[in-house]
């Protein structure tokens, strides 16, 4: 029988509220079985990139990664972000250690191709990106690895990388050697069928009713990243994968209560 591994993402929302990521990261020490955390970077890049005057392109809601603004992403996420978030465990008693995707080779990325956009230093990554074997070792250790979402071509350039897809395929890449559950934990109570009602929570959410549910209209823009990246990992054989309310992974991880169930 396979051991049980949890990889969590955690978003921006959560990040710039400091009492709410500590409550967070209480019940993420909480968790007895082997762990990962895996987080993006709210808005403090943004922040520092007005103070340093700075421009913000974006297009479609993607940020465009130009060489001024990988140097504040790098620095915020897999800087002060992760190591905030690194030492705040620490304190909680849970062995973390803080990673980009240029430490160890532990994720290598492809610079984003688009026929119309150059995204700048965007990276893409898939299954094969991650260092599964790596991975394996430092949780074999019973470390507890923090991944930013900053990754690297081992060509000497970093790369600005969405964490959902991080996530989603961390997990991809570690099912074959885990009972792996991926939980996307944000600041809804699921997917919602009306975002102004918090009780309209799709329980669960297939592949045909996410398409359905597209076409429609009915979902938010700032969820279709993680349902496609969620869709993605029960595609390739991730056990089980969840949206759910930050604030419910205790109440999750014990009763399996709340939030949606992705699936085929």
């Amino acid at each position: 029988m396979k051991e049980k591994l949890y990889i969590i993402k955690i978003g921006g929302a959560l990040i710039d509220d400091p009492e709410l990521l500590d409550q967070f990261l209480e019940q993420f020490s909480e968790i007895k079985e082997k762990k990962i955390l895996v987080h993006g970077g709210g808005k403090l890049a943004t922040t520092l990139a007005d103070k340093l005057g700075v421009e913000q392109k974006m297009i479609n809601g993607r940020r465009i990664t130009d060489k001024d603004t990988l140097d504040i992403v790098a620095m915020v996420y897999a800087g002060g972000i992760n190591k905030n978030i690194v030492a705040k465990l620490q304190q909680k008693k849970c062995r973390a250690i803080g990673f980009s995707g240029a430490d160890a080779n532990l994720i290598k990325a492809k610079k984003r191709e688009h026929a119309e956009i150059d995204f700048g230093f965007v990276g893409d990554i898939e299954k094969k990106s991650v260092n599964r074997k790596l991975i394996s070792k430092l949780i074999k250790l019973k470390l507890v690895p923090i991944f930013s979402a900053i990754t690297h071509d081992k060509k000497g350039n970093l790369f600005n990388t969405n964490a959902d897809t991080i996530a989603s395929v961390i997990a991809q890449a570690l099912s074959s050697k885990y009972d792996v559950e991926l939980l996307y934990c944000f600041d809804k109570e699921g997917v919602l069928e009306n975002v102004e009602d918090p009780g309209s929570v799709i329980k669960r959410v297939s592949a045909e009713e996410f398409s359905a549910l597209k076409e429609a209209g009915k979902l938010h823009k700032g969820i279709l990243p993680k349902l496609e990246n969620a869709l993605g990992a029960v595609k390739n054989k991730v056990n089980k994968v969840f949206l759910i309310k930050e604030t419910q992974l205790k109440n999750h991880i014990q009763n399996h209560h709340g939030g949606t169930e992705i699936c085929l």
